[in-house]
């Protein structure tokens, strides 16, 4: 029987509950990779504010989260279900990315379901990790930087791509190296396995972000890396943060002149 991509994709983002959205991703990947998933159109997409969330954890502004030492328990659950959010947040985002832009490629769809699919193992693994320190995801607030860019960028599938793969989501090519390393020193191996299975996915999952966004640009006929920081500077106000990875980004797509760019750019903020 074939289901419908965007059906799954509506039933995931409008569910509360977390472990339907994480049942609903692998069960739609399977189909998927059984032939059995088809991405014709059914409707228009909702509005992006239809999505829902759990209520725990609550949101707050990212200057309100506790910072801890990574040292003890408490820090390194703090860091670890910092890390659940935003695989959580992927989750999410993943299917926002097939659902709302339509008339795409087949393989944009395939994608981002498979996206989908293993940022939901992500979480549960990260999700089980938290409990077996005696935690569990909800018990700490969390931002929700993440899913409100999504909301910026809803009206257009380019300016998604380059700003939340290519540019949250690159992010984490970034700091979870030193994050592996810092739990590596505590002693915390199941944790750093946990991360590094991530970091591995990840690169793939900001490649993606890239080939899509230079595969937009091509059929807009725009260069992709002028409009790249065209969308950071209309979207981050030229905010942009350092220092970046310039081993794992280049795997994830990024050129040599993007690099040299991010780092330009970065520059004055970490001056001030």
């Amino acid at each position: 029987m074939t289901g419908n991509g965007y059906a799954y994709a509506e039933r995931c983002l409008g569910s509360p509950d977390i472990d339907t959205k994480l049942a609903l991703s692998r069960e739609a990947w399977q189909a998927c990779l059984a032939g059995e998933l088809d991405f014709g159109a059914e409707g228009e997409p909702l509005p992006i504010g239809f999505a829902r969330f759990p209520e725990r954890p609550p949101r707050v502004d990212p200057r309100d989260l506790p910072r801890r030492g990574i040292n003890t328990l408490q820090g390194r659950v703090a860091l670890l279900h910092a890390v659940a959010h935003i695989e959580f947040s992927a989750i999410q985002l993943a299917w926002d990315h097939l659902y709302r832009f339509r008339g795409l490629p087949e393989g944009y769809y395939r994608d981002w379901s498979r996206v989908a699919a293993e940022e939901a193992e992500h979480f549960a693994l990260v999700r089980q990790r938290l409990r077996e320190l005696g935690a569990d995801y909800g018990d700490l607030p969390a931002h929700g930087g993440l899913w409100s860019l999504a909301e910026d960028t809803a009206y257009d599938a380019a300016a998604r791509m380059a700003m939340v793969p290519r540019f949250m989501e690159a992010r984490g090519l970034d700091v979870t190296p030193g994050m592996i390393e810092r739990l590596r020193q505590v002693g915390d191996e199941r944790s750093v396995a946990i991360l590094e299975r991530i970091l591995h996915d990840e690169v793939g999952h900001v490649a993606l972000g890239s080939h899509w966004f230079r595969w937009l640009c091509g059929q807009r006929g725009v260069d992709p890396e002028e409009e790249y920081f065209s969308l950071v500077r209309r979207h981050m106000r030229g905010q942009v943060r350092g220092p970046f990875n310039a081993e794992l980004r280049r795997r994830a797509g990024f050129s040599a002149r993007e690099l040299e760019r991010l780092d330009v750019d970065a520059a004055p903020a970490a001056e001030s």
